[in-house]
C-alpha cells in the first residue's frame, strides 16, 4: 500500500460514493487510473466498501455485545460463531474475557434465546456475559491510514 492507496482510503472514509471522476482529481490520478486502483484493493480485500446501518434506528431490533470466555482456543468459539447472521463481529482479546462478539437480533427475546440456545451450547464456551445496547453513542469508521 502506498500513499496513493492511502489517500483513495481517506476519501472513501469521507465518501464511500465518491464517483472515479471526482476520486482520481483528489488523489493525484486519472478517472480510470482511481477505479483500477481500488479495484485492485477491493480484489484484495483491503478495503470494502458497504452501507452502514444502526440497527437501533431502524426499530425493534435489539443489540449486544457478548463477552465469553473459552476453555481452549477461542478462535474455535469465534469461527462457530462466524456462522451465525446474528454475528454483526467479533475479536479475540484478553483480560477477562477471551472473545467479544457484538450481535443483532431482532427483539430482546430473541437475543435471550441467542445466548441461551445458540451461543453457551457452542463446544469450548465456558460462560457468556451480554452487554445489551440502550443507543449507539458513537459510530464512526474513520481510522488513521497513514
Amino acid at each position: 500500500m502506498d500513499d496513493i492507496d492511502r489517500a483513495i482510503l481517506r476519501e472513501l472514509q469521507t465518501d464511500g460514493r465518491i464517483a472515479y471522476a471526482d476520486l482520481g482529481p483528489k488523489v493525484g490520478l486519472s478517472a480510470s487510473a482511481a477505479r483500477q486502483r481500488l479495484q485492485r484493493l477491493l480484489d484484495s480485500k483491503t478495503v470494502q466498501v458497504v452501507g452502514v446501518t444502526d440497527p437501533m434506528a431502524m426499530g425493534g431490533q435489539a443489540m449486544a455485545m457478548l463477552g465469553i470466555e473459552a476453555d481452549g482456543d477461542p478462535r474455535t468459539v469465534a469461527d462457530e460463531l462466524a456462522l451465525r447472521d446474528e454475528v454483526v463481529y467479533s475479536v479475540l482479546t484478553s483480560g477477562g474475557f477471551d472473545l467479544f462478539a457484538e450481535v443483532v437480533t431482532p427483539g430482546p427475546r430473541d437475543l435471550l434465546d441467542f445466548v441461551n440456545d445458540v451461543v453457551r451450547p457452542i463446544e469450548g464456551v465456558r460462560s457468556v456475559r451480554s452487554f445489551p445496547y440502550f443507543g449507539i453513542h458513537t459510530h464512526r469508521f474513520l481510522w488513521d491510514v497513514g
